[in-house]
């Protein structure tokens, strides 16, 4: 059973509570019942953590997490691939929440268990050096993650690493997987919420064309309580007055350009591609691929013939799991049968319940909010 908990709003000063309390009646001023999406998984952690979900749905406003958690939304496909490359030898170097994500016969923490070479990196920097202390070695650097991690592979890969090193990448960027979103209207959304640390690196202009073609209103958010309840007044007020633009909470942080430099390295380094999405059919242009003049450290092309036992083979979502409707924002993650039974942190089922960006995850660690 999911503990059941009172809105935390303890944790704020108490100035930001009187802020808080002030926020919240201007969106109830409003008189608006509508549902948002965020696309962020620390956005997600602020909302459940704080208390906040249940204090918004008494002003009207319902938030639904989107696909922002970048463990949850690797395929299956990829994380088969990387077991594989496992399995046949080579060191695969992950992310301590992605080594804990099943495959068809375990996950790569168990593969390590028996031996195979595995490696808990905090990085791609780490990867790189295991490669260099280890050059009769193959290191394959499994890479997720949004834009927010994308340069630091795009920096590595432009400072010329060893031969032995190569990239698994599983990098995708976010304003294709939002166009996905709308134009599948498989839930009514109202306005969205961006995630932060993704607008830091390519700034707000690559959603204008969302409030543009689709008439979505959106709002660039910082982590804060605060911040969430500053965005989401601005979205009421947007919506209330038949507005749909890009605006920017986060301007402490988040330029409309976002960091040029960033962006130029990751596009001199990869290209887009397009990928499915744990949950989606193929998003067009949502992937990114190592472009070929750095095709000797693009995994699936060093390693092509290790990985071609994969070909052809189709890896369903596990058995009962709910991820992809989560991801979706079809569903909450209590709504899963699964959710606390069957699926634990301790004992995961599907990659929500394994990341700490996960709604799956979030909602067990902090509980419900009574209502």
């Amino acid at each position: 059973m999911v503990k059941q908990r009172s809105p935390n709003m303890d944790a704020f000063r108490l100035r930001d509570e009187a802020l808080a309390k002030d926020i919240l009646e201007r969106i109830k001023a409003f008189k608006l019942k509508v549902r948002l999406m965020h696309v962020c998984g620390t956005h997600q952690d602020t909302l459940v953590k704080y208390g906040l979900e249940g204090l918004l749905l008494k002003a009207g406003v319902e938030i639904r997490q989107g696909p922002g958690c970048p463990v949850c939304v690797t395929t299956q496909r990829e994380i088969e691939e990387a077991l594989l490359l496992a399995r046949k030898g080579r060191t695969v170097a992950v992310f301590g929440d992605m080594a804990r994500v099943r495959g068809k016969e375990g996950s790569l923490d168990d593969m390590r268990a028996k031996g195979h070479k595995v490696k808990v990196v905090y990085g791609i920097g780490d990867a790189v050096k295991m490669a260099r202390e280890d050059p009769n070695h193959d290191v394959v650097f499994m890479g997720i993650g949004f834009e927010t991690t994308t340069p630091s592979a795009a920096s590595v890969l432009l400072q010329d690493p060893p031969s032995n090193f190569t990239v698994l990448t599983c990098n995708r960027t976010v304003p294709p997987a939002l166009k996905a979103l709308v134009e599948m209207g498989e839930v009514r959304l109202d306005g969205l919420i961006e995630p932060g640390h993704v607008s830091t690196i390519i700034g707000t202009r690559p959603y204008e064309f969302l409030s543009k073609r689709y008439k979505v209103p959106q709002v660039v958010a910082g982590f804060e309580p605060l911040d969430l309840l500053m965005a989401i007044f601005m979205l009421a007020r947007q919506i209330k007055n038949g507005e749909a633009k890009v605006e920017n909470e986060y301007s402490r942080t988040v330029r409309p350009e976002g960091n040029p430099k960033a962006v130029a390295m990751m596009e001199e380094v990869f290209e887009p591609c397009d990928v499915p999405w744990r949950g989606f059919p193929i998003i067009p242009g949502s992937g990114l691929r190592i472009r070929s003049r750095f095709s000797v450290h693009e995994a699936r092309l060093v390693h092509e013939d290790a990985l071609k036992a994969l070909e052809g083979v189709e890896f369903p979502e596990p058995k009962g799991c709910k991820c992809s409707e989560v991801l979706r924002g079809l569903i909450t993650s209590d709504e899963c049968p699964l959710f606390g039974k069957a699926c634990t942190p301790r004992n995961p089922v599907g990659p929500c319940m394994v990341s700490v960006e996960g709604s799956c995850n979030i909602l067990f660690k902090y509980g419900k909010p009574q209502s």
